[in-house]
């Protein structure tokens, strides 16, 4: 089948880029050893509070891709897709600070998360705007240990590895 070609604007704002999300590679294949089944593909879903613009069963809260029969969705109420679901019965928690403690190498290409803004309760109240919050977080994790990458650096991060 032939897709058209689709033409981004010059200087897109958001991406989400999906690497080889192909049937070869996501189907069960008899010349792939080990490989016997699908890989299980969760979708998590944030959710927000009524008049949110992700609140349940609104536009903005709907996934982008519809999800097989045989998929996993998950609601999160956080900014942890672990806390308050059960996706540590389906996976186990991978958090940065686990896989550094295990001696793994983590890399974090510098902006490839989003959160929204925090409305303070504590503190005389306010609010954080997202971009702060997600520089904060990055700055704890690079204390931490993690690698963190430009997206400039993505094509050179795996050679020689």
């Amino acid at each position: 089948m032939n897709y058209p070609l689709v033409v981004a604007p010059a200087k897109p704002h958001r991406v989400l880029l999906l690497l080889d999300v192909q049937t070869f590679l996501l189907s069960p294949h008899p010349s792939a050893p080990g490989r016997t089944s699908p890989p299980l593909i969760i979708h998590v879903r944030n959710t927000g509070d009524p008049g949110d613009p992700d609140a349940p069963h609104t536009p903005g809260w709907n996934l982008m891709f519809p999800p097989l029969l045989h998929e996993v969705i998950l609601d999160k109420r956080k900014n942890n897709a672990f806390a308050g679901t059960h996706l540590a019965d389906i996976i186990p928690p991978t958090p940065s600070s686990a896989a550094l403690g295990r001696g793994n190498e983590v890399l974090l290409i510098r902006g490839a998360h989003a959160t929204f803004d925090r409305i303070e309760v504590l503190h005389g109240g306010g609010v954080t705007p997202a971009e702060r919050i997600e520089d904060e977080i990055e700055a704890e994790l690079e204390e931490a240990g993690v690698h963190l990458l430009d997206m400039k650096d993505l094509p050179g991060i795996f050679v020689d590895r």
